[in-house]
């Protein structure tokens, strides 16, 4: 059945026909600007790029260009739909790049969803790019294809599911620990969910200093007596669950300070977050529907939480840091986006809120100056 907001949704794509279009920079009136812009002036752009390949930077618009790169494996919260239905979500995130970092997309959705075919087929379009955002991608392959990329590219590779996903939730994790006055050295924190995010997330919180984290998938806690471990997971063993802590994510919620959700709806209840430690975080992030609705979460003793979702306080959305990272990247024609970019991104999301309370811990898209502020902040991390 389709509610009527979907309904609205359906009749508004339709009448746009996609979100994004180009636009010329130039006006093209006479036969003299048709001479400049294109044949036969264009010729002595080609031969000076042709020189110093760098120079395709200042006459053409590269320096401000990415590729949102997706095989739609991994699509919001509707998994693998394939490439063609990823494509209205492909969209939709070229409009927040451009709204908040003035950033120009193109949506590339591609018929692969082998590894080898897609990293091969962005390297060969990257000229054409000063960046390649990848989005809606499944773990574990995602790991493997931007790390493959960073490798062989010499321009900005993001996988915004991990790091964007990470970043914001380190930013209002930092908020939230003042609200409770706990030490991120000092808490124990359970991250559920171990693809993409959940993996990208517990790698920035160890980056910053947290030394008691537990990964928790589908299967229960992530220790070394389970044997259905991929590569992946079983690498985060060496970093992750020092006491080897096996069992049922209820069983690991005992005593510690916070959860951290990007898995499933409904795997969380009251009588979970009661076990845990006085001045719980919860930060429940499954789209559309979270690991526990806040109200329940409350219930059952929560001093912070936050959701995913725009109707609650405390949303974490990854649109308060993609926008912000590739402006800041773009300006200074990075070659890479590093951790380093991240940790100061979130932190520099984290001073927007001035005095976090438990109702505020992280700033809207919609305050002013939090892309300038990501943006500043990843320039001056370099």
């Amino acid at each position: 059945m389709t509610s009527s907001f979907d309904q609205k949704a359906l009749e508004l794509h339709k009448k746009l026909k996609g979100k994004i279009r180009y636009e010329l920079k130039a006006e093209l009136t006479s036969k003299d600007e048709l001479s400049l812009l294109y044949t036969p002036g264009v010729a002595a752009v080609s031969e000076a790029i042709a020189r110093a390949k760098d120079q395709v930077y200042e006459y053409t618009g590269k320096g401000n260009l990415v590729a949102i790169v997706t095989d739609g494996t991994a699509v919001l919260g509707l998994g693998d739909i394939g490439p063609e239905a990823a494509l209205p979500v492909m969209e939709g995130k070229a409009i927040l790049f451009k709204k908040f970092g003035n950033v120009d997309c193109i949506p590339i959705c591609l018929s692969t969803k082998d590894v080898g075919e897609i990293v091969e087929t962005i390297v060969r379009i990257s000229p054409g790019f000063g960046g390649i955002n990848l989005e809606d991608i499944s773990a574990p392959r995602c790991f493997a294809i931007e790390a493959e990329l960073k490798k062989r590219l010499n321009i900005p590779v993001f996988h915004d599911d991990q790091h964007g996903t990470a970043i914001v939730c380190l930013a209002a994790l930092k908020n939230a620990l003042k609200v409770v006055q706990k030490n991120i050295t000092e808490v124990k924190i359970i991250v559920a969910g171990a693809g993409a995010a959940g993996i990208a997330i517990t790698k920035l919180l160890l980056a910053v200093g947290a030394k008691n984290i537990i990964l928790c998938d589908s299967k229960g806690l992530i220790s070394r007596e389970r044997q259905d471990l991929n590569t992946v997971k079983q690498e985060m063993l060496a970093s992750t669950n020092q006491a080897n802590i096996s069992g049922s994510l209820a069983q690991g919620l005992r005593g510690a300070d916070v959860f951290i959700g990007v898995s499933a709806p409904d795997i969380l209840h009251a009588a979970d977050v009661a076990q845990m430690n006085s001045g719980a975080i919860v930060f429940a992030m499954s789209n559309p529907t979270p690991e526990i609705m806040p109200e329940e979460a409350l219930k059952g003793g929560a001093a912070v939480v936050a959701t995913g979702r725009s109707d609650y306080p405390n949303q974490v959305n990854n649109v308060l840091a993609f926008p912000g990272i590739f402006r800041g990247a773009l300006d200074i024609r990075a070659s890479e986006i590093t951790q380093a970019m991240n940790i100061a991104a979130a932190e520099a999301l984290a001073d927007l809120v001035k005095n976090p309370t438990a109702e505020k811990i992280i700033p809207s898209i919609f305050d002013p100056g939090v892309a300038e502020a990501v943006a500043t902040a990843v320039k001056k991390s370099v």
